[in-house]
């Protein structure tokens, strides 16, 4: 068994770079960026008014100080006029401001009389005028390369006048079943078969992370029928199986993807749960083989198949999702395999982050892991922890939800 942080590395070491392909702001939330957006512009693009009022010389506002009123400048429509001594003209937010003028003076800070104002409230020079550039300049970088682009993101792509974005192509990810005893959600479930969960989480997971899944039928217990489906499959970015992966007699994956050019780069982890987890490469695709319980698919996922995604994606990020909080119970001491254990997250009245984690972490128990809140991370070879020691932990929400 090798540890997590060393399969992490030889997955992560072989992914190839997804291709770039260039969508419009409408398609782009969620992606990856490939190549900087740079400003076409700046913003503002002129010195402009951030308040309702007059612009004005900030010398002429001396508290009781009487304005003419010369004409006024709604946003989006310029003018020619300028202020000069004594004069004033009337600005909205979003007005450019007209030249002679260095600042503006809000209209709660006058009283108008027909086309004269009487300032109540001196105004200092610069006040309420956003200057050239005080956003971005034309030809900055407003977005850096392998950022996974929020709202926001596309909000200042628009500002900058950048319609389309440069982003990397969603990964294609095929999902292959295994197993005589899975039945498809909905089926009439015959003794001794069980409905097959983990494809469909694994779905959801892997859409929600920007890939396209694509679930194939579930292969049956042999090698012909799990070669035939893998034959079959069209170009994919990366191959998940789940199940088949093991030491049984009738976990055949290993042997029927090898049949069809696998080769092998590792199998079994010191992880638990996931421990029969194998990577390699099959003509060049990936092959990422999961366990077959379906909370070792989702923590595996989580370790490996995530992160694969981002790397294939070129995504940038420094955030690890680990994070500290205080043991809620005892633990035992742990063997050589590190712990992923499925635990509740609870504030006390102090604000103190506390983890619970469940008394049974059976691999086949779905009702835990859908009550969870986060992954309590424990190394090999801990030694015993008791409650209110320091614990580290992957919060699920946010990541995954």
């Amino acid at each position: 068994m090798i540890e997590v942080s060393e399969a992490l590395h030889r997955i992560l070491s072989a992914l190839p770079l997804l291709g770039a392909e260039t969508v419009s702001l409408t398609e782009a939330c969620g992606r990856i960026s490939a190549a900087p957006v740079t400003a076409h512009l700046f913003n503002p693009p002129a010195d402009v008014s951030s308040m309702d009022g007059y612009a004005v010389r900030a010398v002429d506002t001396a508290k009781d100080a009487r304005l003419h009123v010369i004409g006024e400048i709604p946003a989006g429509h310029p003018s020619d006029l300028a202020v000069t001594p004594g004069t004033c003209l009337r600005i909205f937010t979003g007005s450019l401001v007209p030249d002679g003028a260095d600042a503006i003076l809000i209209q709660e800070n006058t009283t108008r009389d027909g086309h004269h104002i009487t300032v109540t409230e001196p105004v200092a020079s610069g006040r309420f005028i956003r200057p050239k550039g005080l956003d971005f300049s034309e030809g900055q970088t407003v977005i850096p390369v392998g950022r996974k682009l929020s709202a926001r993101d596309i909000g200042i792509a628009a500002s900058a006048n950048c319609p389309w974005i440069t982003v990397r192509r969603r990964p294609r990810v095929a999902i292959l079943s295994t197993g005589d005893e899975i039945v498809l959600p909905g089926a009439i479930v015959p003794p001794g078969s069980i409905v097959g969960s983990a494809a469909f989480m694994l779905a959801a997971l892997l859409r929600k992370a920007g890939a396209d899944p694509i679930i194939l039928p579930v292969a049956r217990d042999t090698v012909d029928s799990l070669t035939d489906s893998i034959r079959q499959l069209e170009t994919v970015d990366l191959l998940l199986t789940i199940g088949g992966a093991s030491v049984g007699d009738y976990d055949l994956v290993k042997k029927a993807l090898g049949e069809t050019g696998l080769v092998t780069d590792f199998w079994k982890i010191a992880m638990r749960p996931g421990k029969p987890l194998m990577f390699g490469q099959m003509n060049g695709t990936p092959v990422i083989g999961l366990p077959g319980n379906p909370v070792a698919v989702f923590v595996c996922s989580l370790v490996f198949v995530l992160p694969a995604l981002r790397a294939m994606s070129g995504e940038v990020t420094k955030d690890d999702g680990i994070e500290s909080a205080r043991l809620a119970a005892d633990l035992p001491a742990n063997d050589q395999r590190f712990d992923y254990l499925r635990a509740t997250l609870s504030r006390d009245e102090n604000g103190v982050l506390w983890a619970k984690p469940f008394s049974r972490q059976d691999s086949s128990m779905m009702a835990p892991l859908a009550d969870c809140d986060a992954l309590l991370l424990r190394e090999r070879f801990a030694p015993e922890a008791k409650t209110g020691e320091t614990c580290r932990i992957m919060r699920l929400h946010g990541l995954v939800d």
